[in-house]
C-alpha cells in the first residue's frame, strides 16, 4: 500500500507545478477544455436517447410486468452509459494528448529540466502519438465492455464493475501520460510496459488518482496539467528505482 500511496503522491505533487511553472501549466488547459466539451456533448446526447435506445435492445420485455421491465431497462441503461463515460474518460486522455501535444510537450520537459538534467531529445513523432491514442482507446473500450458485463452481475455487480473499471483504467492511464517521458529516453512500447509492471503499484496509484479527478465534473480539464508533470516525475522515478534494483 506504501508504492500504491506513493504513486497518488506524484499526482498531487504535479500540482505543484502551477505555482512553478503557471504559464505552462495554464497552456494545458486549453486543449482539455476543448475535448471534454465534445466528449460531454457526446454523453449528453446519449443520455437523451438512452430510453428509445434501452427499449430497442430489450423489446422481449414489452410484455413484462411493469415494474420488471424498467427494473432490466434500467440496468441496461446504466450499463450502456457507463461503459460510454469510461470509454469517455480513456478517450479523453487520448483525444487531449493528440490534440495538446505541442502543449503538454513543454510541460514535461519543463519538468524535466527543472528536476534535474537536460530533457530527452528521442524523437517522438505525431504518427506515434496517434498510433499510441487509438491503441488508449481500443483498450479503453474492452475496459468497459468488461465492466459493463461485470455490472450486470446481481447485487455485486454494480460495485464490481465500477471498481474494476477504475482500476483498469488507471492502469491505462498512467501508460499513456508516462508514454512520452519515457518513450523519448528510447523505450518501445515493449520496455514501457515491463517497467510499469515491475511497479505495479506505484503506477497504479498515480493512475488511479488521476482517474478518481476525471470522475469529478471539470475535473479532468483541471487535473490534466498536473497529470502530465507529475506522470514526468513518476517515470523518473520508475528508471531510477530500475536503476537501482539487483
Amino acid at each position: 500500500m506504501r508504492e500504491f500511496f506513493g504513486g497518488m503522491g506524484f499526482l498531487l505533487r504535479g500540482f505543484t507545478w502551477w505555482r512553478r511553472r503557471p504559464g505552462a501549466m495554464l497552456l494545458g488547459l486549453v486543449p482539455a477544455a476543448i475535448v471534454a466539451i465534445v466528449l460531454v456533448a457526446a454523453l449528453t446526447a446519449l443520455g437523451i436517447a438512452l430510453p428509445q435506445l434501452t427499449s430497442a435492445a430489450t423489446p422481449y420485455a414489452e410484455g413484462w410486468v411493469p415494474f420488471w421491465r424498467d427494473f432490466l431497462r434500467f440496468g441496461v441503461g446504466a450499463a450502456l452509459f457507463g461503459g460510454a463515460l469510461f470509454v469517455a474518460i480513456v478517450s479523453f486522455t487520448a483525444l487531449t494528448l493528440l490534440v495538446g501535444d505541442p502543449f503538454y510537450e513543454r510541460i514535461w520537459r519543463t519538468v524535466e529540466r527543472d528536476l534535474g538534467g537536460p530533457a530527452p531529445d528521442a524523437d517522438y513523432p505525431f504518427w506515434r502519438s496517434a498510433v499510441d491514442a487509438v491503441s488508449l482507446v481500443g483498450r479503453g473500450i474492452l475496459v468497459a465492455l468488461l465492466a459493463a458485463l461485470l455490472g450486470l452481475i446481481p447485487v455485486v455487480g454494480g460495485v464490481l464493475g465500477a471498481v474494476t473499471g477504475v482500476v483498469l483504467t488507471g492502469w491505462l492511464l498512467a501508460d499513456e501520460l508516462s508514454s512520452r517521458a519515457l518513450t523519448a529516453r528510447g523505450l518501445s512500447r515493449r520496455d514501457r510496459g515491463m517497467l510499469l509492471r515491475g511497479h505495479r503499484a506505484r503506477a497504479l496509484g498515480f493512475g488511479v488518482a488521476t482517474q478518481l479527478f476525471f470522475l469529478i465534473p471539470f475535473g479532468a480539464i483541471i487535473v490534466m496539467p498536473a497529470a502530465v508533470a507529475g506522470s514526468t516525475d513518476l517515470a523518473r522515478s520508475l528508471l531510477r528505482a530500475a536503476e537501482t534494483s539487483p
